[in-house]
């Protein structure tokens, strides 16, 4: 889909997941410039940096390309603009007014950098952009930037996904897991207690991996290195929008852990817990899940 703006030049106009991709991609350069040009002696100073530059590259990009859309991002918040109004010129681009963007027709909800704290340790390569566009009711495009691994997993103006390596782009497809084993993304920091509960009531083998951020777990179900990312403990739209709009198109399942559709552009961001996997897996998954209820942690 595109705005359907003739563009100044000319041209025709950019679709929007192509749009998506572009930006998380060249988000995830920035970000690589940030890492080289701060360092990693102060993760503090690192993290802020990359979260707001990247932000800001993101904000003025999308009030360039689509200037009447309404945009969703973690860095856009009040609280985070208070946050880091002290020792710098001044606070971060803001978002749209809640009001205007619960009454929009399209919302950008943006993550800038999704998974500060591998971006801010030398070497860890699972960290990610999220670009995510929603219209509607629902999600209608996405793209996941792996900076550090040189990868974008994007939808496609086809209703398909793709995988786009420098100039180079190949068709994504959920792969299905190996039969009686299922390998299940966790985080690297949390104690994973009820996925390992979740693990011991699996009637299949099953192996924890542990892996960085949201998206680059999602993104590493949908590359064939994890069979599921099941999470319970706490995210927000911007978390999950990205990963979740390439996750459907690649033909996952991708899901609130009781087995409800996700929704985004609600008053409230908070999206608590997730499940994405093959389709194979879901009803295994779910199954599992409702048996170990009772570990979960309250969710609203």
């Amino acid at each position: 889909m595109t705005d359907g703006t003739a563009r100044a030049d000319g041209r025709a106009p950019v679709d929007d997941h192509a749009l998506a991709g572009a930006l998380a991609t060249e988000a995830g350069r920035l970000l690589l410039e940030v890492r080289d040009e701060v360092g990693f002696a102060d993760g503090r100073a690192l993290k802020n940096a990359g979260d707001l530059r990247s932000h800001e590259h993101l904000m003025a990009a999308l009030a360039e390309r689509r200037p009447g859309d309404a945009i969703l991002s973690e860095e856009g918040r009040a609280s985070v603009a208070g946050k880091r109004a002290a020792g710098l010129a001044g606070a971060p681009t803001g978002n749209t007014a809640d009001a205007d963007r619960r009454t929009a027709d399209r919302v950008w909800i943006i993550d800038p950098l999704d998974g500060t704290r591998e971006f801010s340790e030398e070497g860890r390569r699972d960290w990610a952009v999220h670009v995510a566009l929603w219209e509607r009711g629902r999600l209608t495009a996405g793209a996941v930037a792996l900076p550090a691994q040189g990868l974008t997993l994007r939808t496609d103006a086809l209703g398909g996904a793709v995988t786009v390596n420098g100039s180079r782009e190949s068709v994504l497809t959920a792969p299905a897991p190996d039969p009686g084993k299922l390998r299940i993304a966790v985080s690297r920091t949390r104690p994973p207690a009820f996925v390992q509960r979740l693990a011991e009531t699996l009637d299949t083998d099953v192996e924890l991996v542990p892996i960085g951020s949201a998206g680059a777990k999602i993104s590493a179900v949908l590359l064939g290195e994890v069979d599921a990312y099941v999470h319970a403990g706490g995210q927000y739209e911007w978390d999950s929008a990205a990963p979740a709009a390439v996750a459907l198109a690649a033909g996952a399942h991708a899901s609130r852990i009781d087995g409800t559709p996700l929704e985004y552009n609600r008053e409230d961001p908070r999206l608590p817990d997730i499940l994405v996997c093959h389709p194979m897996s879901a009803s295994t998954l779910l199954t599992g899940i409702r048996d170990v209820s009772d570990a979960l942690p309250s969710c609203p």
